[in-house]
């Protein structure tokens, strides 16, 4: 690509890190009447898993955007919720790796120890990748919600969450740990 594309991707790149501490905040202030060491807990746990990846699956929403409709992002909280978006797929990924992680007994994610594998956390890492699932539905409620694409959001991240379960049984069942 040309350097006015790579810049466009660097800004694109910028932006969507940029709401993930925005949307962890709007997040946790959605949670504050749950005690204060379980919300310590929530944000520590998400600022471990979700983000550290590529972010392409998350950010394709908010590059999508911009090529049907970039006049449509000149609004801050349609952009905003456009990122909040694609944070969600980014929430999905990490709940899914921190639960394959726990089933394939891995040792290692993205350069760094598994979650479930550091000292404090062992098994609760499997109610931890059931918060993540469940902060999504937080997410699509407080900025979807009263909108024409609520329902059709929730359906979707309903399939791809069966589609994806049932995958990974398949493989499960096909390929046993340690054969």
């Amino acid at each position: 690509p040309d350097r006015y594309a790579q810049a466009r991707q660097a800004d694109d790149k910028k932006e969507f890190a940029d709401a993930f501490n925005r949307l962890l905040n709007d997040v946790m202030h959605d949670q504050s009447n749950h005690p204060n060491d379980c919300m310590k807990w929530v944000r520590e746990m998400v600022e471990y898993t979700v983000p550290g990846g590529k972010n392409t699956r998350g950010l394709s929403v908010l590059q999508g955007v911009k090529c049907l409709n970039e006049r449509m992002l000149d609004d801050d909280e349609t952009h905003y919720r456009v990122c909040a978006l694609g944070w969600c797929i980014e929430w999905l990924q990490g709940m899914f790796l921190v639960a394959d992680d726990i089933m394939d007994n891995s040792v290692t994610r993205r350069g760094r120890q598994c979650w479930y594998r550091k000292e404090h956390v062992g098994m609760i890492a499997v109610n931890d990748a059931l918060m993540l699932d469940a902060l999504i539905y937080r997410i699509l409620k407080l900025y979807f919600k009263g909108t024409p694409q609520y329902t059709e959001l929730l359906e979707i991240f309903h399939e791809v969450t069966y589609d994806t379960t049932a995958g990974e049984l398949c493989d499960l069942l096909t390929a046993p740990i340690g054969q």
